[in-house]
C-alpha cells in the first residue's frame, strides 16, 4: 500500500507513469489481481456512483424525517437559474446532497471513503462528466486517482471520524475528489497531490458531531460544502497556486490535530452540533 504521496509523485517523475497507473499497479499487486479485471471492478464502482444518482428519490426520508428532499431543491433553483454559484457548481451540491440523502436514507451508496462522505467524489466526477467529453475510461482512471489519495491518508493517518473526526471522512473526500478533477484536465502527479493537500488544508480541524448519533445532520450538507471546497482546490491548483506545506506533512497534520480532538467531537453524538440545544432535543424525541 503506498503509504506517501512523494513516493507517487518521484514514481511518476522516474517512470512517465500518470498517477492513475501508479495507484492501479501498486493495488493490482497487493491484491493479486491482474489489471484489467481491477480496471473493470474500478469501472463497476464508478458506475455504481451513478446508478445511485439515478435512484434518487426526493420523496424519501431517512427514518428520523431530518434528511430529504434537500438535493430536489437545489436543482429546482439551479434549473430556474437562480443559484449565485452557477450552474456547473450548483449541479456538484446538487448531487453531493443527492447521494448523502440516499446513504441517510438506507439506498445503494460507494463509501467513498465512507459512507458519511459517499456524495462528495461522486457529486464532482459525475458533474465534470456531464460538463466535458471525458469518456468513462478517464473517469475510471480519475476514480484511481481519488482512491490512491484516500490509500495514502488512510495509512498516514486515518480516514474514520470517530478516529479524527469529520476532517477524515468529508476532509479526505474532498481531497480525493480535488485530485481526481485536477487528474482529469491534465495536471501531473505534483498538481493532483497539491490539488489533495489544498482541500484537505481547508478542512482541517473539522469535528464529527452527528445529531442523534446519525449519519445525516449535519453530515449530508458536508458532502455538499467537501464537494465544492475540492472544486476551487482543483482550480486554483491548475492556476498554479501552491501548498506552501507538502501535500504529506497536511496528512501529518490532520492525524496530529485528529488525536488532539476532544472525544465528543469523534462520532459519539455528544458535542458540537449534537450537544446545542436543539441538538439535544431532536435526539431525545427521536429515542422517544
Amino acid at each position: 500500500m503506498l503509504d506517501a504521496l512523494a513516493t507517487v509523485i518521484e514514481t511518476a517523475e522516474k517512470t512517465g507513469k500518470p498517477f492513475w497507473q501508479i495507484v492501479e499497479e501498486d493495488s493490482c499487486q497487493e491484491d493479486a489481481v491482474d489489471p484489467k479485471t481491477a480496471f473493470e471492478q474500478m469501472r463497476a464502482t464508478y458506475q455504481a456512483m451513478t446508478a445511485s444518482l439515478a435512484d434518487y428519490d426526493a420523496s424519501r426520508r431517512s427514518a428520523s424525517g431530518l434528511v430529504g428532499g434537500e438535493g430536489e431543491k437545489i436543482e429546482a433553483r439551479r434549473k430556474a437559474g437562480r443559484l449565485i454559484c452557477g450552474d456547473f457548481v450548483g449541479r456538484v451540491m446538487e448531487i453531493a446532497l443527492k447521494i448523502g440523502e440516499s446513504n441517510a436514507c438506507m439506498r445503494r451508496i460507494v463509501a467513498a471513503p465512507t459512507a458519511g462522505s459517499c456524495g462528495v467524489v461522486p457529486a464532482v466526477l459525475i458533474a465534470v462528466s456531464e460538463k466535458e467529453d471525458f469518456s468513462e475510461d478517464e473517469l475510471v482512471q480519475a476514480l484511481y486517482v481519488a482512491g490512491g489519495i484516500g490509500g495514502v491518508i488512510g495509512e498516514r493517518a486515518f480516514l474514520a471520524g470517530a478516529a479524527g473526526g469529520c476532517q477524515a471522512e468529508i476532509g479526505a473526500a474532498s481531497a480525493m475528489a480535488a485530485g481526481a478533477l485536477t487528474a482529469l484536465y491534465g495536471g501531473d502527479a505534483a498538481m493532483i497531490a497539491n490539488a489533495a493537500a489544498l482541500a484537505l488544508k481547508g478542512l482541517l480541524g473539522l469535528s464529527c458531531d452527528p445529531v442523534a448519533g446519525l449519519v445525516e445532520v449535519p453530515c449530508v450538507k458536508r458532502n455538499a460544502l467537501g464537494a465544492v471546497n475540492a472544486v476551487t482546490s482543483a482550480d486554483m491548483t491548475l492556476a498554479g497556486i501552491k501548498s506552501q506545506i507538502p501535500p504529506d506533512e497536511v496528512i501529518d497534520a490532520m492525524r496530529t490535530i485528529g488525536r488532539n480532538m476532544d472525544p465528543d467531537i469523534k462520532e459519539t453524538g455528544v458535542g458540537g452540533l449534537a450537544g446545542t440545544e436543539t441538538g439535544r432535543a431532536i435526539s431525545q424525541r427521536i429515542k422517544l
